[in-house]
């Protein structure tokens, strides 16, 4: 039986304002706005005949809405998975300006939207972000579980958690893609899909895997973006805080957006607390941590990693260098050197090493954090 989790987002509106809420599938939005909005009228756009009948015309939504009793109209409309009928937006727009009406529009994919120059409220709705579950909304944390099975609500305490991540990645994610991709060159595309397993966490050769998939680099490109757009990958930049002699790299690196969904396209699992599977995941367990704090926390510091022509590489330089972080299981005699190489060029306000060691302690000007002792520094803001 699934647990019933409390999210840490705090979608709480004013009168008369509308908010945009993006997500991948799965991570619990429908739920989470069922719940929080359970008096509002509420359009689920992935049924057929609701699409169909709004698609076909779109006006038909205010000339319903126009019927509802004056306390319903007190509260926003819900719009679920509104890049399915995008001409929706031109009506949400009219009624938000015309008739006061609040919305709370709901989807996993901005792409439709953007692509076709649609309107996209011009500002008026606030955005808003949900997440896999996160270290804090997950009652007796379990680290190993959450490296090998993920933290999407539906997968994270499921027995037959590989059933749901192979249905989750076959039947969805790769179908959607390509579906966005608007591209007839299946063969290429699901070699690029193929090809991840190799991208995560990595920095990308564009042109390398252009070639392994039979395509041009501009396609791939055009690849990674659409898993960005759709919610499901993250790429981040190098630091480059003045041009200088350790910036030799400009390409980023690619993370998948639930330690699962990566595990799972990998083909490999960490079950246990040793190895590089392990010390991959754990790495990747932080940096979602990043972004959902960022996210709870509504702040807007960049994460970007940093990396020298010797090849010392810090994994997450935080906002404009304030802060150093780098991601250890297990600490050996070098394991400081490219942090303390950092902090000898840019001298960060912090500079931490999260790891599965505990006691947390001190070595000169290097925090090595115990990682929940770290996660409740970020959580609770106090990380700069």
């Amino acid at each position: 039986m699934q647990n019933s989790y409390v999210r840490s987002l705090n979608l709480d509106l004013p009168r008369d304002q509308s908010a945009i809420l993006w997500g991948a599938r799965k991570t619990g939005k429908t739920t989470y706005l069922r719940s929080r909005f359970e008096s509002s009228k509420y359009y689920d756009l992935l049924d057929f005949r609701t699409r169909m009948r709004l698609t076909t015309n779109p006006s038909l939504l205010g000339e319903e809405l126009a019927l509802m009793p004056e306390a319903e109209r007190q509260l926003p409309v819900i719009l679920d998975e509104i890049q399915k009928v995008p001409e929706l937006l031109d009506e949400v727009h009219r009624l938000i300006e015309t008739e006061n009406q609040s919305f709370v529009l709901c989807g996993s994919s901005a792409r439709k939207l953007r692509r076709g120059g649609l309107n996209l409220l011009g500002g008026r709705a606030w955005g808003f972000r949900m997440l896999p579950l996160s270290w804090c909304e997950i009652p007796e944390f379990d680290l190993v579980q959450a490296l090998t099975r993920g933290t999407l609500p539906s997968v994270y305490d499921n027995i037959r958690f590989r059933r749901s991540l192979r249905a989750y990645t076959e039947d969805y994610l790769r179908q959607e893609i390509f579906a966005e991709a608007l591209t007839r060159n299946e063969a290429a595309f699901s070699r690029f899909f193929d090809a991840l397993r190799f991208c995560h966490g990595e920095m990308l050769n564009y042109s390398a895997i252009a070639r392994e998939c039979g395509a041009n680099s501009k396609t791939v490109r055009t690849y990674f973006e659409i898993l960005v757009d759709t919610l499901v990958g993250y790429l981040i930049y190098p630091f480059h805080k003045r041009i200088g002699r350790e910036t030799i790299v400009s390409a980023p690196k690619f993370y998948f957006f639930d330690l699962g969904i990566a595990g799972y396209i990998k083909g490999e699992s960490p079950s246990q607390k040793s190895g590089s599977t392990f010390g991959n995941a754990f790495e990747h367990f932080i940096f979602l941590e990043l972004i959902a704090a960022r996210s709870f926390l509504d702040q807007d510091w960049e994460i970007r990693y940093w990396r020298t022509k010797n090849r010392l590489e810090v994994d997450f330089v935080l906002g404009r260098g304030e802060v150093a972080l780098e991601v250890k299981t297990k600490l050996g005699s070098r394991s400081l050197r490219p942090i303390l190489a950092f902090n000898r060029e840019y001298s960060p306000k912090r500079s931490i090493v999260v790891t599965t060691e505990s006691p947390s302690r001190r070595v000169g000007d290097v925090e090595i954090l115990y990682f929940e002792e770290f996660l409740e520094i970020l959580h609770s803001g106090e990380l700069f």
